[in-house]
């Protein structure tokens, strides 16, 4: 997983028909994009460190010119 800041993390849930939770990545952590990753949940605007796990993946932010 590689990611930048402004890159989206959204966490599918592991129940089903359960919320996805998603986040703004404010820092990146890891070498070459790699987590841990410094994030600020939508639903909550609580920011934190987080490793993801196989639920999650990054929604990478569109390049505009």
């Amino acid at each position: 997983m590689k990611a930048a800041v402004g890159d989206r993390l959204v966490v599918r849930s592991q129940h089903l028909d359960g919320p996805v939770r998603d986040a703004e990545i404010l820092a990146v952590r890891g070498t070459d994009g790699a987590p841990p990753y410094v994030v600020k949940w939508s639903d909550t605007g609580h920011e934190t460190l987080v490793f993801p796990g196989p639920d999650a993946y990054v929604e990478h932010q569109s390049s505009v010119s």
